[in-house]
């Protein structure tokens, strides 16, 4: 009976070893996780940074468009256009408007809108439908509008007003 007990009491202090070094394994494993989860979201979320004024006003005057609202003009009209064709000529409707920083430049650009639908049109009827029914060609034409609009507001106004042109309809038929 005595030989009974003591190895009851092996296997007790055996399981409870056991159970002690699975707590302590685990224990440390959850205690890494929460340390490493701590260090990413740490680095991610940037510490405590903090910065001087004069890094912040550095800051603004580096990136001072991007940080004014976006305004999207809309041309009044469509541009109706006719393209030559191998074939046969096409008839191209297009709608634009275009995106300025700012309400100051939203005014601006309101104001000449005649100029730029001049260059607009004379940049969009020297396509070809070769060009335009492909989507390069669409980008291609796209970024040459954004150019020559640039173009011809800068001498007007003294910096390039425009940021980007954004076909909101496009039909060639």
């Amino acid at each position: 009976m005595a030989e009974q007990d003591e190895l009851q009491l092996q296997e007790n202090q055996e399981g409870n070893s056991k159970r002690k070094k699975k707590l302590l394994i685990f224990g440390g494993a959850g205690v890494l996780v929460l340390v490493l989860l701590g260090v990413v979201l740490w680095l991610v979320l940037g510490g405590s940074k903090e910065e001087t004024p004069a890094a912040a006003d550095a800051t603004k005057t580096a990136q001072p468009d991007t940080a004014k609202e976006a305004f999207y003009v809309a041309m009044p009209r469509p541009f109706l256009f006719n393209l030559p064709g191998n074939n046969q000529t096409r008839l191209v409707e297009i709608k634009v408007q275009l995106m300025v920083r700012g309400s100051d430049d939203d005014t601006l650009l309101k104001k000449h809108i005649p100029l730029v639908e001049d260059a607009l049109l004379t940049t969009f009827s020297s396509g070809s439908v070769e060009k335009l029914s492909t989507q390069a060609g669409k980008d291609e034409l796209r970024q040459l509008a954004l150019l020559n609009v640039q173009n011809t507001l800068q001498p007007v106004t003294g910096r390039k007003v425009v940021e980007k042109v954004l076909f909101t309809g496009f039909v060639m038929q």
